[in-house]
């Protein structure tokens, strides 16, 4: 009788190892460190779909007249063809801008961070022809973003109408942030051209990918805590921005 139990436990603690493990592969964000961990808040009305880029990471879309966005920022690490984009943390190594690169901001290893605010990009990423953009989607261009801004009503409004609404995340609320396009915009700062992490809580900054370079600067969609505005400026290469794609 007592090896007849014993069996019978060890079948038991068996087959619950087989569907644990079976759960595990049936999980699509296993391993992913960043998956279900934002902070942001969403617009609650909207109707969101979903993407996996090459990394893993899952991210909510919007679709807004036309166009299909992510209502989050990037965050890979991989390029579309699994190579690796390298991770620059020194201030020296940043500035001497040569080669391809991401950083967190502040350097940071906190995966609710990473999955808020997403991760920033140089220019020779964001350029570069293996794509930092999942499958079927794109870096936006000037004319992409501007159909974006008239959609929303023009450059005065649009920025609060893209902004997350409340106090969250943004440190200073004039309350015209109203998120009405669920793009859930955030102020996730910026790593200047010499290595400084700078105006995380004030300025959202995303790149644009025209190919259209004025005195070695590229463009950048802006949104500043403090109005309801969205600009278009020229930015320097070697700036670290956020990254936002457009569906195909």
């Amino acid at each position: 009788m007592k090896i007849i139990k014993k069996t019978s436990i060890l079948g038991i603690i068996t087959m619950a190892i087989v569907v644990l493990n079976d759960c595990k592969k049936e999980d699509p964000n296993a391993g992913n460190l960043t998956n279900r961990k934002t902070s942001a808040v969403f617009n609650p009305n909207k109707t969101y779909g979903t993407l996996t880029d090459q990394d893993g990471n899952v991210y909510k879309t919007i679709t807004l007249g036309t166009q299909t966005w992510m209502a989050e920022n990037l965050r890979t690490t991989k390029y579309r063809n699994g190579s690796k984009v390298p991770e620059v943390k020194s201030n020296d190594a940043w500035f001497a801008f040569n080669t391809d690169a991401y950083c967190n901001y502040n350097n940071t290893t906190s995966a609710d961070t990473i999955a808020t605010y997403g991760r920033l990009y140089n220019w020779l990423a964001v350029s570069d022809s293996r794509n930092l953009a999942p499958i079927g989607w794109h870096i936006p261009t000037n004319t992409e973003w501007s159909k974006l801004i008239n959609y929303l009503g023009g450059s005065t409004v649009a920025g609060g109408k893209l902004k997350e609404e409340g106090s969250t995340h943004w440190l200073v609320q004039n309350g015209l942030s109203t998120n009405e396009s669920g793009l859930t915009a955030l102020p996730g700062g910026c790593r200047n051209r010499i290595g400084w992490f700078v105006t995380a809580g004030y300025n959202c900054v995303w790149w644009s990918i025209n190919n259209e370079r004025v005195d070695y600067n590229y463009w950048i969609l802006l949104l500043e805590s403090n109005n309801s505005r969205v600009e278009m400026y020229i930015d320097n290469g070697g700036f670290g921005n956020s990254v936002r794609c457009i569906k195909d």
